[in-house]
């Protein structure tokens, strides 16, 4: 929604149907195209993002948000076929996404790539081995890509949000209320994080006020991890 405000179209890619956020995104002024599919599938990338070209003719920022988690628990419960479907959504699900979109914005001289990570890989969450280790590896991601695609003027950058208060999140009371709690006590501002606090920082990294800034990772989580 930050991006579309600022006069972004909005091409969003959702494996399930993400109409009425496009809607929102309309209501906005900006071009919006809602495109079913799963980013693990290669044919469904390679099809989104050709829809994405074809509507607007050009592609100059990529944010790689689409993840998948799952219920916190030891690391011997988790089962291969459940790592390998976190790993695809991921980690392949947002190199797919760079390997499609780069050529276009190698045309152009030009473009932004901003993987969404997250903060417990700085913290160290426990219970959610594979997921940390998906973010974990999508932080070396962001590295390297950076350094390959420097001289094409094409950055590379993360932000790596904490445990953040969606609305979605904040309807699972029961669940949601003792993490709160926890949550808050290893924070130095005192205060939920919400989405607008994730959306100031994709602003910023795909604007022009960040083309000498690559390879970084932005933590937000309210001065939990600080490295």
């Amino acid at each position: 929604m930050r991006l579309a405000a600022e006069g972004a179209d909005v091409a969003l890619v959702d494996i399930s149907d993400s109409d009425v956020t496009a809607a929102e995104v309309a209501a906005s002024g900006s071009r919006t195209l809602a495109i079913r599919a799963d980013v693990s599938s290669e044919t469904d990338v390679q099809s989104a993002v050709e829809q994405a070209l074809s509507a607007f003719g050009r592609i100059d920022i990529l944010v790689n948000n689409a993840a998948m988690t799952a219920p916190p628990r030891p690391f011997d419960q988790i089962g291969p076929a459940e790592w390998r479907r976190m790993m695809d959504v991921n980690t392949l699900g947002p190199y797919m996404l760079s390997r499609a979109t780069v050529p276009p914005m190698r045309t152009l001289k030009r473009g932004r790539i901003i993987n969404i990570v997250s903060a417990t890989f700085h913290q160290g969450v426990p219970f959610l081995l594979h997921y940390v280790s998906s973010k974990g590896a999508m932080i070396g991601f962001t590295r390297a890509l950076a350094r390959e695609l420097g001289n094409d003027n094409i950055t590379v950058n993360a932000i790596a949000p904490g445990f953040t208060l969606t609305e979605r999140i904040a309807r699972q009371t029961e669940r949601v209320e003792a993490f709160r709690r926890d949550n808050m006590r290893a924070l130095s501002i005192k205060r939920d994080e919400v989405p607008e606090d994730i959306a100031g920082a994709a602003s910023f990294l795909a604007s022009d006020d960040s083309s000498f800034i690559t390879g970084q990772t932005i933590i937000i989580d309210g001065g939990w991890a600080m490295i």
